[in-house]
């Protein structure tokens, strides 16, 4: 037999980066996208999934925490793995519950717990990442995790939607669902069992102490919040997302709902293919042209109108709850529009984290807490969405979404800048 960690070891990076980060977008899109659809398929109001599938995004904010405890126990390589078992298994359990009266109430706890080990999966796959693949292998590569992350999404939101709207014509919209949680619980099995073998061995390192450990994070977090205007920029991040955050949720919703009640009336065929698939492709489109655009002005001279861009069309679902188009070719371009701006803008807040507030000598923890704290002003206002959805209605809603991207705009006019621009777009 031939040494197989050797051999593991020489294989190339393009054998495990598309695999590892498409297992990182597809239980993060099914429980922050896909679920919202499946739990108003199966007749759960809108403030109950609103409010638990946003508070699922949680773990994602918890990742500095988590990854103290992955430093002190295992290897990356190990939690890749298992984390992706565990998925499996959250999914499966999830097909034998839905058929049950309570079955909202097991789902959401079960994917609570698919949801910290997607968090956990997600710092693992970039600790491998980062680790073994040197500066100038990051950088090509890195087109690969974007393809694939997103190849997830169009796969989750985009296919599997519309596989459910097919299947329920047949089986009935339970059965429907039942049947793409047995794919999600399939298709991370597959992953778990590739990735065994596949990824890289890792050398065995020296382990930190828990006391070690706990002064390390007390030093990051310390150090952090001493940042020149970090509580400015902190502000600043949130109110950035925080109309995405209270459309985010509702969005799906309010195409799939019937006219009377103010929808639009999408099947999930249509939504599949529209909202799941050809704006997701509109996101990367407008992602990759968005960091041309801030590469050749710079971000200080971009940022307000990165802000517009990204807050603006958020007046798509304002417009739509105001006329319901019926027509195909009207909602595919508006939503076609809101994607493609919502990729080109988001550039500009993640630059904006690397460039103003990861830089100094904790640079990637302070990246990765900052990305925890801004992933909180997304989840905090769409666990109060459903609610507002509810006492407002649709067009009062959207019109609340487009009076709470006001204060971002206003901000990014006047907003300093600490660090000068180096050559990261």
């Amino acid at each position: 037999m031939h040494n197989l960690p050797t051999a593991t070891k020489k294989r190339s990076p393009i054998a495990w980066v598309p695999s590892v980060y498409f297992g990182m977008g597809l239980p993060y899109v099914a429980l922050s996208l896909v679920s919202v659809i499946m739990f108003t398929d199966l007749g759960i109001g809108k403030e109950e999934v609103t409010f638990w599938t946003s508070l699922l995004v949680l773990p994602w904010s918890l990742k500095p925490l988590f990854s103290l405890c992955m430093e002190l126990f295992g290897t990356k390589r190990q939690y890749v793995f298992l984390t992706e078992c565990i998925s499996a298994l959250m999914f499966g359990c999830i097909c034998f519950i839905l058929p049950l009266p309570s079955f909202f109430v097991y789902a959401i706890a079960l994917m609570g717990v698919l949801a910290i080990s997607g968090s956990m999966h997600d710092i693992a796959g970039d600790g491998i990442y980062m680790k073994e693949l040197s500066h100038e292998q990051q950088g090509q590569y890195a087109g690969w995790q974007g393809a694939f992350y997103n190849l997830a999404k169009i796969l989750t939101n985009g296919g599997l939607v519309y596989l459910a709207g097919v299947l329920a014509k047949t089986h009935g919209l339970q059965t429907a669902w039942i049947i793409i949680m047995g794919i999600c619980a399939a298709i991370m099995l597959s992953l778990s069992l590739y990735h065994l073998f596949i990824l890289p061995r890792e050398e065995a390192k020296p382990k930190k102490s828990t006391d070690q450990a706990v002064i390390e994070l007390y030093t990051v977090i310390f150090s952090f919040f001493r940042k020149r205007n970090i509580w400015l920029y902190l502000i600043f991040i949130f109110l950035y997302r925080l109309a995405e955050g209270l459309t985010m949720k509702v969005a799906p919703i309010f195409l799939k709902d019937n006219i009377l009640s103010g929808g639009i009336g999408l099947s999930n065929e249509t939504y599949g293919v529209i909202y799941g698939t050809a704006g997701t492709v509109a996101f990367i489109v407008g992602s990759i042209l968005s960091g041309y655009y801030i590469a050749h002005f710079g971000l200080k001279r971009v940022l307000f109108s990165l802000v517009c861009i990204f807050n603006i069309p958020f007046a798509v679902y304002l417009l739509f709850a105001i006329f319901q188009p019926q027509g195909l070719g009207w909602l595919a371009t508006g939503i076609i529009f809101e994607y493609f701006s919502y990729g080109f803008g988001f550039v500009g807040i993640t630059l904006f984290m690397m460039q103003q507030i990861a830089p100094g000598p904790y640079q990637m923890a302070h990246y990765a807490f900052a990305n925890s704290l801004m992933n909180l002003s997304v989840m905090i206002p769409g666990m109060i969405s459903g609610w507002l959805v509810g006492k407002l209605g649709y067009q009062s809603f959207f019109i609340l979404v487009m009076v709470v991207t006001l204060p971002a705009i206003l901000m990014a006019a006047r907003l300093p800048f600490v660090h000068k621009e180096q050559n990261a777009a």
